[in-house]
């Protein structure tokens, strides 16, 4: 039987239970978080991702993603923002995107890099409870089909909407370019905004590019009726990264 005073060694599992039960950090993360916090004081985009990429790292290849605070009134509809958007230099994923179609484009679709399209042969698949797939796509025809579907995208964040740019009559387009890796975004109840704009594998210049295209395309959808201080906060981080602050406009 163990003894409960007996000292955990580093790189064990219950040396983890017992740091995570205590609210400890790793070293790794004390170490980052004391390199941001020195450093860190509303930078610029360039200098905030030269900062993130500077700190130590996890094994695998970290996500990158930014949030942004916005001054806006989640509860009124006209301050709502949503829709997504391609990043100029990606986001290193791809997506496995499917396509409500008529039968004559099925093969069409495809061709663009959709992994499954149909009509109600596709429906009742999903009804049926396959979800193998991260953005559904639907040309307006077809909406009669995709509206029965709502209990079941719908929780799911899935469902085809124009404002997100996933119900177009031009659908071959919507799949290559999300299939390519275009990213929808929303507000949340917060006013929070989060987008992922690439990769720590990326070049600084890549990620800087992604980070300014996208603060960009947000300052651009400021609502009207917004008054005071539209972007609040800026932060970017990794997977396994505290947040570096950026400077909002």
């Amino acid at each position: 039987m163990t003894d409960e005073k007996t000292p955990r060694t580093e790189g064990t599992f219950p040396a983890r239970l017992y740091r995570r039960r205590r609210n400890h950090r790793s070293r790794r993360q004390r170490t980052n978080l004391e390199q941001i916090r020195a450093n860190s004081n509303g930078m610029s985009p360039a200098e905030a991702v030269s900062l993130l990429k500077s700190c130590s790292h996890a094994k695998f290849d970290e996500t990158v993603e930014c949030c942004v605070h916005l001054g806006i009134d989640p509860r009124q509809a006209d301050q709502q923002l949503r829709g997504a958007l391609s990043m100029p230099k990606g986001v290193g994923k791809a997506a496995r995107v499917i396509c409500f179609c008529q039968n004559d484009k099925i093969d069409d679709l495809k061709a663009a890099g959709a992994v499954e399209a149909g009509g109600e042969e596709l429906a009742k698949k999903i009804t049926d409870g396959w979800f193998d797939f991260d953005v559904a796509i639907a040309s307006p025809d077809m909406m009669k089909v995709v509206g029965g579907l709502g209990r079941v995208l719908g929780p799911k964040g899935l469902m085809p909407s124009p404002k997100a740019g996933t119900v177009t009559p031009d659908p071959a387009t919507a799949v290559q370019e999300f299939a390519a890796g275009k990213a929808e975004y929303r507000n949340d109840d917060g006013g929070n905004i989060h987008c992922v704009i690439g990769k720590m594998s990326f070049a600084e210049e890549d990620l800087t590019a992604n980070l300014t295209f996208f603060l960009d395309t947000i300052e651009k959808l400021r609502p009207a009726s917004v008054k005071g201080i539209y972007m609040k906060k800026c932060v970017i981080s990794g997977t396994m990264t505290p947040s570096v602050e950026v400077a909002a406009s």
